[in-house]
């Protein structure tokens, strides 16, 4: 069924993600941060390395590293294009570049040269525009992902204190039975 309706796959795939997320070990706190601190370092121009980045800074603040790695995956192969192109559009914007990037029509010497010059113009702007865009999404991260954590964590102790209230009910029952046995 799933292989005929891929927006029903895609969607299963998010759900099933967002649960294991919301297993991750550790204090909702730590999940959050890690979490925007991934998705602020995804929003970065470091595409290959977003991930060392993320985890090297998660192990040095003692924010969760999983969730880390987790939120880095906000720039994918799926969504770099859009990703970059808006970074790289405020980035342009912010910075106050001269003019945008197109980039040549032709893949001649003189314009892989001209490419080159213009490199460090073009990451500067896309470092901007990364930590423009990047800064309120890993606000806007840390508060959703608290927030769930803290929910599910928080309905998990409750099943287990109910757990063991009925076993602790079933013992006293047994005992009682037990008394009356005897």
């Amino acid at each position: 069924m799933y292989k005929f309706f891929p927006i029903l796959r895609a969607t299963t795939f998010l759900q099933k993600t967002y649960e294991r997320f919301l297993k991750i070990r550790g204090s909702p706190r730590e999940i959050a941060l890690g979490l925007a601190l991934g998705l602020f370092v995804g929003m970065t121009p470091f595409m290959g390395f977003q991930m060392a980045i993320a985890v090297f800074f998660a192990a040095i603040f003692k924010w969760n590293k999983i969730s880390s790695a987790v939120g880095v995956w906000v720039s994918n192969p799926l969504t770099a294009p859009f990703v970059y192109s808006a970074t790289y559009i405020v980035g342009a914007k912010v910075s106050g570049s001269a003019r945008p990037f197109t980039p040549p029509s032709e893949l001649g010497l003189s314009n892989i040269l001209n490419l080159l010059q213009k490199t460090p113009e073009i990451f500067w702007s896309l470092i901007v525009g990364g930590v423009v865009l990047g800064l309120p999404l890993a606000v806007f991260g840390y508060y959703f992902a608290y927030q769930s954590v803290l929910k599910y964590q928080q309905g998990l102790r409750a099943k287990i204190a109910e757990k063991i209230e009925k076993r602790a009910l079933k013992q006293r029952a047994r005992k009682k039975r037990k008394k009356r046995k005897n």
